[in-house]
């Protein structure tokens, strides 16, 4: 049997030298194969996808790859791609309704649900809980508040991390052992607020209106979701962060868009790789100065308007090649590795990759594309769930998330709007 090797095993030589190892195999704790988790990553584009050059023109397994799905040819046999899927007259608003991209309902909508406006990822993470440093973590390529995917059940948007540098540091630094007790001190003396007022809160949701009862029992909700990641935070100060074979480059988060969008990436598979969370979602958004480092004449904002000039195309064709270059690259990283029910990281996990924004040439947010990879999934195939031959009425996404869900292991037949599973999308035996 392996004997299993300390995370922070160094190498020692003549002279008292020192050198850190990568980490290793052998430095992870024994896993049983019956404890191999599920993961989920969910990736967003605000501004959508070109449909018809998205969109293949055949259904089934003999479908012709378009040249947006091009890049991931290799990855055929991995990956669904989903036509006929959006989210209803629940989320029609043009950019305004990419918000609803994971949840499949526009937050000013939201009042009187169970959970409010909760995301895919915020379900997921209910379930994994303090199992992991993080139970989920949200990144964004910038902070466009039209491009805040995740939402807890308090109906409250979780601001993204956007710069690389604390991404990593959340991930991997290591806690200067004053600043840990510091830490622990400082949580332990927040005893939680909702408790010390709760006397004064139960008086005054009393004395107010149902709407206003609605609105207190959100923030209220929101102050807990917060008080419960501190208790985690605390569980989890003494152990120590993984060590990886990885660094970012000086400056990484001065870089252009296209030299940074591949960061995120690394981080997130080293993340999942880790068990640092189990749940991750990434946000990309406008691409920032200098045109992010494209050879293009216009930012990314400006283009999708005028999809149908041809020059416009060729430069929107150059972004979106891209993000389908950097998933393909994303989705190489997680097959690479190895796990323990002798499957691969790509199979334990399931990665959705779309856009809340059906066509932003029309500010559209219907018949949205997806593409949904892993998660030992039969794939292989473009399945078209419109409703009608005229292609006008589409399925519910909500339906794919439902499916999404009880995958990842959460016991439930609904989630927003939806009210079952998406039909055809099976389990390998």
């Amino acid at each position: 049997m392996t004997k299993r090797l300390n995370r922070r095993t160094m190498l020692r030589g003549a002279g008292g030298a020192l050198l850190a190892l990568p980490y290793l195999d052998a430095m992870a704790a024994p896993t049983k194969v019956s404890e191999v988790p599920m993961r989920m990553a969910c990736v967003g584009l605000n501004f959508g996808l070109v449909p018809q050059l998205f969109f293949p023109g055949q259904t089934g397994p003999g479908y012709e790859l378009t040249d947006r799905l091009q890049p991931l040819a290799k990855f055929r046999k991995d990956f669904t791609v989903f036509s006929g899927l959006d989210h209803g007259v629940n989320a029609q608003g043009g950019h305004g309704g990419v918000h609803a991209f994971l949840s499949g309902v526009l937050s000013k909508n939201s009042a009187g649900m169970p959970e409010a406006n909760i995301s895919i990822d915020q379900k997921a993470a209910q379930l994994v809980g303090a199992r992991t440093r993080y139970s989920s973590m949200q990144l964004a390529s910038g902070n466009d508040p039209n491009n805040q995917i995740s939402w807890n059940g308090a109906g409250v948007a979780i601001p993204p991390v956007s710069n690389v540098e604390t991404i990593f540091r959340l991930l991997f630094q290591k806690l200067d052992p004053s600043l840990r007790d510091n830490t622990r001190a400082e949580l332990a003396a927040r005893t939680s607020i909702l408790d010390l007022v709760k006397t004064d809160a139960d008086y005054l949701r009393r004395k107010v209106g149902t709407h206003d009862r609605r609105k207190l029992d959100r923030y209220f909700d929101a102050v807990r979701s917060v008080e419960r990641r501190l208790v985690q935070s605390s569980q989890w100060l003494d152990k120590p962060k993984p060590v990886v074979d990885y660094s970012l480059p000086a400056g990484a988060n001065r870089l252009d868009f296209i030299d940074r969008v591949p960061l995120y990436y690394d981080l997130m598979s080293l993340a999942l790789q880790t068990d640092s969370t189990r749940v991750i979602t990434l946000a990309l958004a406008d691409i920032g100065a200098n045109y992010g480092g494209f050879d293009i004449s216009r930012g990314y904002h400006q283009l999708p308007p005028h999809g149908k000039v041809p020059e416009d195309s060729t430069e929107l064709s150059i972004i979106e090649r891209f993000h389908m270059e950097q998933l393909a690259r994303f989705l190489t990283q997680l097959k690479s590795v190895d796990e323990p029910n002798g499957k691969t990281l790509l199979d334990n996990c399931m990665v959705l990759f779309g856009s809340g924004m059906g066509n932003a040439s029309s500010h559209s947010n219907k018949n949205l594309p997806l593409l949904l990879a892993g998660g030992d999934f039969r794939h292989g195939e473009h399945r078209s769930y419109f409703m009608d031959e005229e292609k006008k009425n589409a399925s519910p996404a909500g339906n794919l998330f439902v499916s999404m869900l009880q995958r990842f292991g959460v016991e439930t037949d609904t989630f927003g709007t939806a009210t079952t599973t998406l039909t055809g999308l099976e389990v390998r035996g």
